[in-house]
């Protein structure tokens, strides 16, 4: 396990920039993130990360990116991904519309990950109806390993169409330990959310 780890967290430094940098965020005090009117409180011990997976996006950890991740997604509009395109030609993401149902919201977010991290078993795994940001929205969980990888990854997404754009914050963790250890830090963020 602990070898599983180190190479992880090896192959996260060598894909990352080399000017991406952490930031302890301030405890209790909202904070806007994703470069948009998302904004949420942090708990202690929270640090955001200045690589962005996305122009809309932006990703916190506790530990690391490899041991646990919060995303935030905020204000995607209609006819755009919802991370940043790879390879538009041969792997193109799927289009955020704001006539999605909440299940369109959680398959959206499915495929995308599958793409981005490459996935070959990416699986929501239950979905209901959930109140997020003040608005009516769907909160979903899922599973999924990366190639090459034993370590099965487990998480939880809230989101919501919020003056047609879409507004969603994920967390993710190795199953093993590390899910549990901070979900009610993650839970604690995601009732925290307002979009102004």
């Amino acid at each position: 396990m602990k070898k599983t780890i180190l190479a992880l967290t090896l192959a996260i430094c060598a894909t990352a920039p080399l000017s991406a940098k952490w930031t302890l965020k301030p405890e209790g005090a909202p904070v806007a993130v994703a470069k948009s009117g998302l904004t949420v409180v942090p708990g202690a011990g929270w640090n955001s990360w200045s690589f962005r997976p996305g122009k809309k996006a932006e990703l916190w950890s506790y530990d690391g990116p490899v041991l646990n991740q919060i995303e935030f997604i905020g204000g995607v509009a209609s006819g755009e991904p919802l991370a940043r395109e790879r390879n538009k030609k041969d792997k193109p993401l799927p289009k955020f519309n704001p006539k999605m149902l909440p299940t369109d919201i959680a398959a959206a977010y499915e495929q995308t990950q599958r793409i981005v991290t490459q996935s070959p078993d990416f699986t929501v795994e239950a979905m209901e109806p959930v109140t997020f940001a003040g608005h009516p929205g769907v909160k979903f969980s899922y599973r999924f390993t990366k190639p090459e990888e034993e370590l099965t990854r487990r998480g939880e997404a809230r989101g919501a169409i919020i003056g047609g754009k879409l507004y969603l914050i994920s967390y993710t963790a190795p199953a093993l330990h590390y899910f549990d250890a901070h979900l009610a830090k993650a839970h604690a963020i995601m009732d925290s959310a307002k979009v102004n």
